[in-house]
């Protein structure tokens, strides 16, 4: 697996509240019951509040699925979205002045070759195979619901003036039901995975995440799409993290 990583506070944010993580384990018997863990998040509540609630997220998650006792990594994610909630609703509490923060948050975990994940908000998980891309996260986002209502087109989503607007964060509201994977996604040798916040999909077409894995490794394709994001505005903070799988003959199928 190689991976990258890569963020930028882009051209009309005087700070950065996006954060992220990469983690596996050291060794080989942790390894095997953990796999790897990413992770996103994209922060909300001024500079102060979006930077802790996405510096939250990101740490609660990834120690609440290294210590998780169930070999259900669905359930490890679900545990730890859940728990991120509730702490970062309570530094909340514990300080007045944040009070009201939240945050995105999308992560994956992979075991052996097998793919899930966990998301809340509009941060999103890509997956890009054999030339096409498939969008494996629904956006929490007030303008999803129009799209799911029939009253906004999907092609028009994209650019929707509305289309930040949130309907579910970690730390926002009372309930939280975070989005986990149905069931394992099989990776292929080649297929690319990529993790970003809505700094860099608010710039950068489909097509256009397509063209960037393709031929260049996952350093040059994260600087390639932070490049494009600015190109067009950087508006927003811009963070990714690109997963290239390379698996080789030795464990395929």
């Amino acid at each position: 697996m190689e991976v990258a990583s890569l963020s930028d506070v882009g051209l009309q944010r005087a700070n950065n509240e996006d954060s992220y993580l990469y983690w596996e384990p050291e060794n080989d018997l942790d390894f095997k019951d953990k796999g790897r863990l990413g992770v996103i998040a994209d922060g909300m509540g001024g500079y102060e509040g979006g930077q802790e609630a996405s510096r939250l997220a990101v740490q609660t998650v990834c120690e609440t699925y290294m210590n998780a006792r169930t070999a259900d990594p669905r359930a490890a994610l679900y545990d730890a979205f859940t728990l991120a909630h509730t702490r970062i609703q309570g530094y909340g509490l514990e300080h007045p002045e944040l009070l009201g923060m939240g945050t995105t948050c999308t992560a994956l975990a992979i075991l052996d070759r097998e793919l899930f994940f966990a998301h809340v908000g509009d941060s999103r998980l890509y997956l890009v195979r054999n030339r096409s891309v498939s969008k494996l996260t629904r956006d929490h986002s007030y303008v999803s619901r129009l799209v799911e209502s029939g009253i906004v087109r999907s092609e028009d989503a994209e650019t929707h003036p509305q289309r930040h607007i949130l309907t579910a964060a970690l730390g926002s509201g009372t309930e939280l039901t975070p989005d986990v994977s149905p069931k394992a996604i099989r990776l292929e040798d080649g297929d690319d995975l990529i993790l970003c916040t809505d700094g860099l999909w608010g710039q950068v077409t489909e097509k256009e995440l397509i063209l960037a894995v393709e031929g260049a490794g996952a350093e040059q394709t994260c600087l390639a799409l932070v490049k494009l994001a600015l190109e067009r505005g950087g508006p927003d903070n811009i963070t990714l993290q690109v997963l290239r799988c390379k698996f080789g003959e030795a464990t395929s199928d």
